[in-house]
């Protein structure tokens, strides 16, 4: 245990409780993965003892792991959010599917679903247990284990709800589909747990994107908990599309787990934006298990304040002839913190493997700080794979050129910021999401930039 148990009582009231309610009638194998899951959660317990652990060396779960959050109730009956309230949130695009979740819950009143298709299969994941459990059965927890870490394993014991998209052999989703994770303030001190499984069977072709909202946008003061779990199988000749948006409230706290498995001559392009967050921790992990697997994974996170986020991530090359690319980029404001550890791993048998990682950060106050740590752990001879990282401020010389064509100080920091940010925002193919962020990030830009060297 890495605390006491008294700290759990929470939790373990919650698990409980629903076991024995609301969970008696759920299948036995749901059943026993959750027991699984919570056996595993007691014996891991949350991260909180950093010394000697380099995962968590830079971040502190305790604000997190001292509160008593309650497990999120399903909202009864007629939905308390109006989906005009979903749609102001600026990422609704009626051309896609989308499924709308209120505090970790399906709403089906806020969700469009697709045409029942043979070849494409997407629900929410509490009514798959019915219809599609054998592959949830088959799937869940392959990827993302319950002795990974204990935040997987207290994700498992309460899986209750999230999306479920099966895409069939050959078969091309006809639209994006969009998960929208919603916070909605209603439950103070609130945690959830959504679950998000994905199948790409062999030749398929699917984009989704996950967002994780607060109801109130960037303003609201929701002392909440997410802790969420994506896991993507694949198949051979797969190709997906995967976009992931973080922007709750600056109170509340994130953990994302992604876990991927790659099958030969799969394709993942993935892209994640964060900011927001008082802490979030993105983990995400790729395995490129056959040759001409590929990923590219780009990122941008925007802190402030005293904002912390952590970005962990780690690409297997388990076998030759696979390629990874990496590109993370920060801009830091106020006495926000950001973390990012890049690890590619190339085995010995993986020859041929061509790897590239690169981490950047903007710092736009003397008090921001940035840990980088971009690795790679090479036992193959045969290798193309190089990384670097880099951090400062903006670039004096150029505001200089600037101003002295005319361009005042604040407008001409505002262009620099946007232009390093967009190096990531135009890597989003889907074009729609490529506005929404620009637009986001845009806006999140502070209106004056103050000299460096005037003590910021």
């Amino acid at each position: 245990m890495t605390q006491s148990t008294a700290k759990y009582d929470t939790y373990r009231s919650a698990f409980q409780s629903l076991q024995s309610g609301p969970w008696a009638g759920d299948p036995p194998w749901l059943q026993s993965m959750r027991q699984r899951g919570w056996t595993a959660f007691n014996e891991l317990g949350f991260p909180t003892a950093r010394r000697g652990n380099e995962k968590w060396k830079y971040t502190s779960v305790r604000p997190l792991a001292s509160q008593p959050f309650q497990v999120a109730l399903a909202h009864n009956g007629t939905s308390s959010v109006a989906q005009s309230e979903i749609q102001r949130l600026g990422v609704w695009n009626t051309g896609w599917t989308n499924l709308v979740f209120l505090d970790g819950h399906y709403d089906a009143s806020l969700s469009n679903l697709p045409l029942e298709s043979s070849g494409l299969r997407v629900t929410n994941l509490a009514d798959a247990v019915t219809s599609d459990g054998d592959l949830l059965e088959r799937y869940l927890t392959q990827q993302a284990t319950v002795v990974d870490d204990g935040f997987t394993a207290l994700n498992t014991a309460f899986l209750q709800d999230g999306a479920f998209i099966h895409v069939g052999e050959g078969q091309h989703a006809p639209a994006p589909v969009h998960l929208i994770f919603v916070t909605t303030n209603s439950q103070q001190q609130s945690v959830s747990h959504p679950r998000t499984l994905v199948v790409a069977g062999a030749g398929s072709r699917i984009t989704f994107i996950e967002s994780y909202l607060n109801l109130s946008g960037n303003n609201s003061s929701g002392n909440c908990f997410t802790n969420a779990v994506t896991e993507m199988v694949l198949d051979d000749g797969a190709e997906v599309e995967h976009y992931r948006l973080l922007h709750e409230s600056p109170e509340s706290f994130h953990v994302g787990t992604i876990r991927v498995y790659q099958g030969q001559d799969s394709t993942l392009k993935s892209g994640s934006f964060a900011m927001g967050t008082a802490m979030a921790r993105i983990d995400y992990q790729v395995l490129l298990d056959a040759p001409g697997a590929s990923c590219s994974l780009n990122g941008l996170y925007m802190t402030t304040d005293t904002q912390h986020i952590d970005n962990l991530i780690s690409i297997d090359h388990a076998k030759p002839h696979t390629t990874s690319r990496l590109l993370y980029k920060g801009i830091l404001d106020g006495h926000s913190r950001a973390v990012f550890g890049g690890t590619v791993l190339v085995r010995k048998d993986a020859q041929k493997s061509d790897a590239r990682q690169t981490d950047k950060n903007l710092l736009l106050s003397r008090q921001a700080e940035v840990d980088s740590k971009p690795s790679l752990l090479i036992y193959a001879d045969d290798v193309q794979c190089g990384h670097g990282a880099t951090a400062g401020h903006i670039d004096e010389d150029t505001l200089f050129y600037m101003k002295s064509r005319g361009i005042d100080h604040a407008t001409a920091s505002r262009i620099l910021i946007q232009a390093f940010a967009r190096e990531v925002i135009d890597t989003v193919e889907l074009e729609p999401l490529r506005d929404s962020l620009d637009e986001l990030f845009l806006q999140a830009i502070p209106a004056e930039r103050p000299q460096l060297g005037g003590g910021q």
